[in-house]
């Protein structure tokens, strides 16, 4: 069968294979597939098989993909043509190895290389075995091994002017360079292998893999401006290809959280569950997991802590580590000790610079709510250090609200201001109202703690109406109490009033400490500020003034 059109005068079929081409030239993969797959199977090239493969892939249907790249294998190998059969036996490895079956996908690499036993070391063939040792390397976490692959594989891909090969040596070294903490270096050859795909140099599977690469990397270090950019650009990128299934996932995933970033929050769970929906179609179970987690983030931050609970252990089930966000959940949920131990955790374990950086927002904010506050200075000092070398916008605002928060832990309110309002400004610059907003809930309380009350007030309405616009209802909660805490005497914050209420019980700085999850220097720090605030010199006179303003 085929296409048929009036010619003449006169009735012409247009053959299955022509229509086939023609429709994978214009990228309408499902078209082209269906065409190929119609075709008599003896009048395909190895050309027009590969077609076939592509199209099929892209629609995801990846056993008629594998068969159409076997087939070609199979035609090269009969003609003797053994650079030709590597190339595919390379694709029939990725399609494997992409789904999972990584044995099967191993035994087509080891088949190809064996193809190319003689062949230069810089052959061109060469270079897309290397992107699967890269990939072996990463997975064992050898990441000086995987940056080696890259450069091998970029300088292959700019000898032959191989568009695949040059951008994915760009990514990978790139990444490897943010894994190893170089990242203003690692970004500028993410940023040179845009070039590429913005002028057309790159196959579309090859597109597809390196807008993903590239804006995971961006979102690993939390730079969300080229994340939102690239992400743009992939779903424009998408959207060209209506029949597209692969990297549609990954896409929506992205837009999940970037609309989460923007404080869209109902949007970015549409867009989450559409990226698990195409991920299950895919069967990429850790890339679920990724989608599943991220929803979590979302409904943790609603307010709906139990269906936030059910995406996190559903992200764990699918191979997703749901840390720190659960730590959050329990903190949320009053479980500080679970919080704590799992917070202290992660601090503890061996992790690179780009795990560090994802893990340390939270494990400050469990360790100021546990009262750590030597820990949590010196947890939010390593993140501003990493924050600085990473030069990355969000992370600073994050490294910044991270030392407020210490600082406020301490009853230091004086030093969370400035790296309070620099995290708010940038938080505004980015587009990110809900972290802004959190932002100017602390500067109340430093204002506060520093007996601005009107300051603070006004602060903290802005915060309320902000979280009540965005509906994240936990926050908005803190923020109205902490409106209504407006007749505590004499400017004494709440945690100032819990240790007056201790001492008033009869609490040594010991025993208040422990009830308190604080330190003894800083039970001392805030007994100063209640007896400098109320003007009394002793424990005895703070007890009467506890009891006299039924505080105790």
């Amino acid at each position: 069968m085929g296409d048929t059109r009036d010619v003449a005068g006169g009735r012409q079929t247009t053959s299955d294979l022509e229509s086939g081409r023609k429709a994978f030239a214009d990228r309408a993969w499902a078209t082209a597939r269906d065409h190929f797959g119609r075709a008599d199977p003896g009048t395909l090239t190895p050309v027009d098989w590969h077609s076939l493969a592509t199209a099929a892939y892209l629609v995801a249907d990846r056993d008629s993909a594998i068969r159409a790249w076997q087939q070609a294998f199979s035609l090269h190998s009969t003609a003797g043509e053994r650079v030709a059969a590597a190339m595919d036996a390379q694709w029939i490895a990725y399609v494997h190895n992409t789904s999972g079956n990584v044995a099967v996908g191993g035994g087509w690499v080891a088949r190809g290389l064996r193809l190319l036993e003689g062949e230069p070391e810089d052959a061109e063939a060469r270079g897309f075995f290397l992107m699967h040792q890269f990939y072996r390397h990463l997975g064992a976490g050898d990441i000086a091994s995987a940056a080696d692959c890259g450069r091998q594989v970029l300088a292959i891909g700019q000898r032959w002017g191989n568009g695949d090969l040059t951008a994915f040596g760009l990514v990978s070294q790139g990444r490897m360079l943010i894994y190893s903490g170089q990242v203003p270096e690692g970004l500028t050859l993410l940023d040179e292998a845009m070039v590429g795909l913005a002028a057309g140099e790159v196959s579309p599977i090859g597109s597809g893999n390196i807008y993903c690469a590239m804006i995971e990397g961006c979102q690993e270090i939390s730079d969300y401006r080229r994340m939102t950019q690239w992400t743009e650009a992939l779903n424009r990128w998408c959207e060209a290809q209506p029949d597209l299934v692969p990297f549609t996932g990954q896409c929506a995933v992205h837009r999940g959280q970037v609309l989460r970033a923007q404080g869209a929050f109902r949007e970015a769970l549409d867009e989450l569950d559409l990226a698990a929906e195409r991920y299950r179609a895919e069967h990429l179970d850790l890339a679920i997991g990724l989608s599943l987690y991220e929803r979590g983030e979302v409904l943790r931050t609603l307010g709906d802590l139990d269906a936030a609970e059910t995406s996190y252990a559903e992200a764990g089930s699918h191979g997703f580590e749901p840390q720190p966000g659960l730590s959050l959940l329990w903190l949320a949920r009053g479980r500080t000790s679970a919080a704590l131990a799992s917070a202290q955790r992660l601090l503890d374990e061996p992790a690179g610079p780009v795990q560090r950086a994802r893990r340390l927002p939270a494990v400050v904010q469990v360790l100021a709510a546990a009262g750590q506050t030597e820990a949590a200075r010196a947890t939010a000092a390593e993140l501003v250090t990493l924050a600085d070398e990473f030069g990355c916008d969000a992370l600073a605002a994050e490294a910044g609200f991270a030392a407020g928060l210490a600082a406020l832990a301490a009853a230091e309110p004086q030093d969370a201001l400035v790296p309070l309002r620099r995290a708010w400004k940038t938080w505004i610059g980015l587009g990110a109202r809900y972290d802004a907003a959190r932002a100017r809930v602390r500067i109340a309380l430093a204002y506060r703690a520093l007996g601005d009350e009107e300051s603070a007030l006004s602060e903290l309405g802005v915060a309320e109406r902000t979280f009540a616009e965005l509906g994240a209802e936990p926050a908005r909660r803190e923020a109205a109490a902490l409106l209504m805490r407006t007749s505590l005497p004499d400017g004494l914050t709440s945690r100032e009033v819990e240790v007056l209420r201790l001492v008033a019980s009869g609490g040594s700085n010991p025993e208040i400490a422990a009830t308190l999850f604080l330190s003894e220097k800083t039970v001392a720090r805030h007994l100063s500020n209640i007896f400098t605030k109320t003007g009394v010199t002793s424990r005895t006179a703070a007890a009467t003034y506890a009891h006299h303003h039924d505080l105790a």
